[in-house]
């Protein structure tokens, strides 16, 4: 079992969660926006083939795969924390 850590580290990680968390909503509002405007520029030059929906689904898989990072497979795993914790003690003895 790992170490407790302490509060200044318990804050850090979260932070970096919520840094995540944030990003993510920002990568899903640019999909909308930027996949909004080429179904308007779709709309605005003729409405052929709905050539649109390449980039609108590989960018889509690429945001189901950022999604799954930040919410699924992002778990510290024990080995982790322990890594923490090991650069934590080299940071303090350095000092």
């Amino acid at each position: 079992m790992p170490p407790p850590m302490s509060e200044e580290e318990i804050y850090s990680i979260a932070r970096k969660r919520v840094r995540e968390k944030r990003d993510f909503y920002s990568h899903i509002a640019v999909y909308v926006v930027i996949n909004l405007l080429l179904v308007i520029i779709w709309a605005f030059t003729g409405r052929g083939y709905p050539w649109f929906v390449w980039p609108m689904a590989a960018w889509g898989v690429g945001l189901i795969f950022h999604g799954l990072d930040v919410f699924i497979f992002h778990k510290q795993s024990a080995w982790e924390l322990n890594e923490i914790e090991k650069e934590v003690d080299k940071i303090r003895k350095g000092r």
